[in-house]
């Protein structure tokens, strides 16, 4: 079995991929400073003697040296983020330190230790606000946020230090995440959950628009193993992919299933679509499958009922 270091490990992500570490055997160090991640995520991967919960901020220098160091990896799975858009634009500074140059040490620690993969946490928001779908890698990059700028900056530094120092890299990008863990209340929360929490606390959603624009909603289980698969199989060469389904599932469809589940909420609200969102988004998961030989397996529907049933 394999030791891989995961950052950003007590996040939504980051809690289902060390799980799924701990599930195949393998001994994670996880490593967050808890500032948007929680230690309860990883209250069953703690009971583990193979995981070990460091709490430290990777983008302070000669942290991550250290723990790389000490605890030797086979792999980092880099998802320690600034994950708020709004948040990236308001403080443009630690949208740098927390989503660049957190990457930047995660390359130096590897090159000081001869780590020999990474697997990064990138976006689809590298792409803006194309309207060619499928969206696929080759798509033109045009970020309209500070933290899709900083993800794709990320990816170019990871790749240009891979081809320098021969380690290989895995740039994950990823599309519209949803499952277990995900917080209603942080200001990058999908959309998923926030109607997760509405239909809980039995109040009606509100429906920015008409309802029928389009996500691709992947599953956090599917994500956790696509992280796991990058990070653990053998004879993978550097790259980037989409992480996605290549479904697209409107927001009435989403309605839809906690209506089912929630027959006594009142039916949704609609008012003015908000200036700026995205009307259609949907990723071509072609590549993914060629080099990692990975296809979502969770259907939405599927992935919500465990959500409700989680309450």
């Amino acid at each position: 079995m394999s030791r891989i270091i995961v950052t950003g490990a007590a996040g939504f992500i980051g809690s289902h991929t060390t799980d799924r570490l701990l599930a195949e055997g393998h001994d994670v160090l996880s490593i967050d400073n808890l500032r948007t991640g929680h230690r309860h995520n990883l209250e069953e991967a703690l009971k583990s003697p193979k995981c070990r919960l460091q709490i430290a901020d990777v983008a302070e220098e000669g942290v991550l040296d250290g723990l790389v160091k000490e605890f030797q990896p086979d792999a980092i799975i880099h998802l320690a983020a600034l994950v708020s858009v709004q948040e990236s634009i308001d403080d443009p500074d630690l949208n740098l330190r927390l989503n660049y140059i957190a990457t930047q040490r995660v390359t130096t620690a590897m090159e000081a230790n001869g780590v020999s993969r990474v697997v990064f946490a990138s976006s689809a928001a590298i792409y803006g606000d194309t309207t060619d779908l499928p969206i696929s890698e080759d798509a033109p990059k045009m970020p309209i946020s500070p933290y899709g700028e900083a993800k794709w900056n990320s990816e170019e530094w990871l790749h240009a230090r891979a081809a320098q120092s021969g380690f290989v890299v895995r740039c994950h990008r990823y599309f519209n995440v949803f499952g277990p863990r995900q917080d209603p209340a942080s200001p990058y929360s999908g959309v998923i959950s926030i109607f997760d929490r509405c239909y809980l606390d039995g109040k009606p959603v509100t429906i920015f628009g008409d309802g029928q624009q389009t996500r691709d909603f992947i599953s956090v289980h599917d994500v956790a193993r696509a992280n796991v698969i990058a990070a653990m199989r053998p004879d993978i060469k550097s790259g980037s992919a989409n992480v996605c389904t290549g479904n697209a599932t409107s927001l009435l469809d989403i309605v839809n299933v906690f209506a089912s589940y929630y027959p006594q909420v009142a039916a949704p609200s609609f008012a003015e679509g908000r200036e700026g969102d995205i009307i259609h988004s949907l990723g071509c998961p072609d590549r993914v499958r060629e080099q990692l030989g990975f296809v979502a397996e969770v259907p939405v529907a599927d992935g919500l009922g465990e959500l409700i049933r989680a309450g």
